[in-house]
């Protein structure tokens, strides 16, 4: 196939590169903002994906990023593969700060009480939703009775403050992100129109010297075509 990879990675390798990608963190960015700057898109419309992709990171559809992302650019007319490179705003480095703030708000936002006990068993609600799911999956063929308690504390104490908690703080990420990528962009567009440009000029230039030779020695373009022919 033409697109497979040469080098089959194991599971551990792409777990690994999920936490630490080859070549670092820093690399993938610099890769990520290359790619976003060379959009053939007005610069309005990466942006506007781009803010989109950064809230999204601050919801907690975990593995539907990307969808979510494409359907929020979608809905505000901004580029949707702007969007996806957007998502990687949220990656294992900011996670844990971005999944803090957002229980915080949200809690504050319902009138609970956020309470450290909530971050340091994160995991542990994680598992027994997760567990709950597959269990009650499992009842479904069996006589095993259904049982929604860890997925119903799951949403209650997680899922639900951090889905609200989430929007405010994402909101001014992802306009804080739109502002400071929108000059930048526009810069750097502008920039590569000026080298494409002053290239064609370049390029122009040369053929209208060679015609302008070519018209000024007639003399000594007829005796180059006498010579090929003789040559022949």
């Amino acid at each position: 196939m033409v697109f497979k990879r040469r080098d089959r990675r194991s599971p551990v390798q792409i777990a690994s590169e999920f936490v630490y990608p080859r070549g670092g963190w820093t690399r993938a960015f610099h890769y990520v903002k290359h790619r976003v700057r060379r959009l053939p898109d007005s610069p309005e419309r990466i942006a506007r994906g781009i803010g989109a992709g950064v809230f999204t990171a601050f919801t907690p559809f975990y593995g539907l990023h990307f969808v979510v992302a494409a359907v929020l650019a979608r809905l505000i007319n901004g580029n949707i593969l702007a969007a996806l490179s957007g998502t990687f705003f949220g990656n294992p480095l900011t996670y844990v700060p971005i999944g803090v703030v957002c229980l915080q708000t949200g809690h504050f936002l319902l009138g609970t009480q956020f309470e450290k006990g909530d971050t340091k068993g994160l995991m542990g609600k994680f598992a027994g939703a997760i567990g709950d799911l597959k269990n009650n999956l499992f009842a479904m063929f069996t006589d095993r009775v259904a049982d929604w308690h860890g997925l119903a504390q799951f949403y209650h104490e997680v899922f639900y403050p951090y889905l609200i908690g989430g929007i405010v703080p994402g909101l001014i990420a992802g306009v804080v992100c739109y502002f400071l990528s929108l000059p930048l962009i526009r810069t750097y567009q502008q920039r590569r129109r000026d080298r494409i440009k002053a290239k064609f000029e370049e390029i122009k230039q040369l053929a209208e010297s060679k015609a302008d030779a070519s018209i000024t020695n007639p003399l000594g373009s007829a005796a180059g075509l006498n010579k090929d022919s003789s040559d022949v």
